[in-house]
């Protein structure tokens, strides 16, 4: 018995010591972690969650640049939990961490998205990545994405169409436009990159869209709440119910996809006229889309993808490319409504370009529409897709004349870096014209960064600006349009992407 008690006294201490090394090793970290300014949170352990959590989504942006207004280095602190996020806002700064090619593993906050996306492109890290950026890249190759400008043009008319029935049932009275921007962008992300028609237009209400919103909406509201971190807990709660729920309609739509697809893989490879095949392409080309790409790497290699591992890559291609194009064309033609000598200007462009021609456009058009170029610049500008990202921070780094610890997650603020007044006077007004080569020729070049930049830059970018030039072309050559809001007015919140509160309301005019 006495030799119980002796061991037992004995694995206490050693217990005991160990948790006591841990504490001093996570204080004295916290300690180099808050050499770095921030504002003090009101209450300890929870951090700023409860200043976050009582700010009204639509204020949060607006929070934080008020915050990063005090501190003219660039960069400061902010602790939710035990977890330290060091903000960046300046483009000297940012230059820093995102031409780094060792930290390169997204933030804390992007493992919440892992249930949903799982390992693909957006959340995973090291080898994985590098492996799938290298295997993925070619898929978005610009002589790909030419041939896809068809589908493109095909979309724009569905999407015309719709906003034609949207004036005749609402006449004079405006119309939410966010929701149809979405619909036409995930039917051409599933028709170019996932090769299936899914109408997704021709639906009243689309039960992929509002999980998407579902999905990007609670997992920013559970970075707030550090209480929620472990998955037992939160998927116990209600909102975590939904957003599991959310995840199930998302992972049925990809299941969905990809069954239909090697469904007529299938079917064309019985065919004797596969020359013809549904993957051909502009000019007799053979269309190689991305989900091609996948399933021709799980038929033929050695270690074929499971199904798993496609169903991970689909999913944040669904997501990435039609959300963020989806709110790129919004804000577009919201910021168009919003200025009526923009608008003369890109009408009277679309004029000199097609002169009297109704043909669809074309990829050998959209290179002389410079205006509308600029215009898509500055809308990325003031509205950004993606409002912030983040990295984990392994190692210590250095910015400026501050030490990042390991195990901080690092915060670019794109919205605070495009309406740095050093780099973009009069930062809030819309001015496409700050994007002529005389202007833009001395900015920092990491004072623009709406696809993020460095190693793992947006793979997409290409694809997104085509696709808003040939939607905004076919839809301005029709079209007239006012929005209700204004700059000064209009309501936005971050999740994931950068949302309006309340919709974007517009009229439509008929041009002739």
């Amino acid at each position: 018995m006495e030799i119980l008690s002796v061991l037992f006294v004995f694995l206490s201490l050693i217990i005991a010591y160990k948790i006591i090394k841990k504490i001093n090793k996570y204080y004295s970290w916290r300690c180099r972690a808050n050499k770095i300014p921030g504002p003090r949170a009101r209450f300890p352990i929870i951090g700023v969650s409860w200043e976050l959590i009582k700010t009204k989504p639509e204020d949060r942006i607006g929070w934080f640049h008020k915050i990063a207004k005090r501190y003219k280095d660039g960069i400061f602190i902010t602790w939710i939990g035990f977890d330290a996020t060091i903000h960046i806002n300046t483009p000297e700064n940012a230059e820093i961490i995102l031409r780094s090619t060792k930290h390169i593993d997204k933030g804390l906050a992007y493992n919440y998205l892992v249930p949903w996306l799982g390992k693909g492109l957006l959340t995973s890290s090291g080898e994985k990545w590098f492996h799938d950026r290298k295997l993925i890249t070619p898929t978005f190759h610009f002589g790909i994405l030419e041939d896809f400008a068809e589908v493109m043009v095909e979309k724009s008319a569905i999407l015309n169409q719709r906003l034609k029935e949207q004036v005749q049932l609402h006449g004079n009275e405006p119309f939410d436009i966010f929701r149809m921007m979405g619909k036409c962008a995930l039917d051409i992300i599933c028709e170019t990159a996932m090769g299936v028609n899914v109408d997704a237009q021709g639906q009243i209400e689309n039960e992929y869209n509002q999980a998407v919103e579902t999905i990007s909406t609670y997992a920013l509201n559970r970075v707030f709440r550090p209480w929620l971190k472990p998955d037992w807990i939160y998927y116990m709660t209600e909102k975590g119910k939904k957003f599991k729920a959310a995840i199930e309609t998302t992972h049925k739509r990809c299941t969905h996809v990809i069954e239909q697809k090697k469904s007529e893989r299938q079917q064309n490879l019985n065919s004797d006229d596969n020359i013809q095949n549904a993957f051909e392409g502009i000019g007799g080309k053979k269309r190689r889309a991305f989900l091609d790409l996948l399933l021709e790497c799980s038929e033929n290699t050695k270690e074929p993808l499971t199904i798993e591992q496609i169903q991970e890559q689909v999913n944040t291609f669904m997501f990435a490319g039609h959300d963020t194009t989806g709110a790129l064309m919004s804000w577009a033609l919201f910021s168009i409504g919003n200025d009526e000598t923009v608008q003369n200007n890109i009408h009277r462009e679309l004029d000199e370009v097609f002169e009297e021609t109704n043909e669809p456009v074309t990829t050998k058009q959209v290179p002389h529409l410079k205006y509308l170029d600029r215009v898509i610049k500055e809308v990325l500008r003031l509205y950004p897709s993606a409002p912030s990202i983040s990295r984990g921070i392994s190692k210590d780094l250095e910015i400026g004349s501050y030490t990042v610890p390991g195990g901080c997650t690092l915060a670019v603020q794109i919205y605070q870096l495009h309406r740095d007044p050093r780099h973009w006077p009069n930062p809030t007004h819309f001015d496409p014209d700050r994007f002529l080569p005389d202007r833009a020729k001395d900015r920092h070049p990491y004072s623009y960064i709406p696809f993020s930049g460095g190693l793992r830059n947006c793979i997409g970018q290409k694809f997104a600006v085509l696709e808003a030039k040939i939607l905004l072309t076919e839809i301005l050559r029709k079209w007239k349009v006012k929005s209700l809001q204004n700059h000064e007015n209009i309501k936005y919140r971050s999740a994931i992407i950068l949302r309006p509160h309340e919709g974007i309301f517009m009229n439509f005019y008929p041009r002739h």
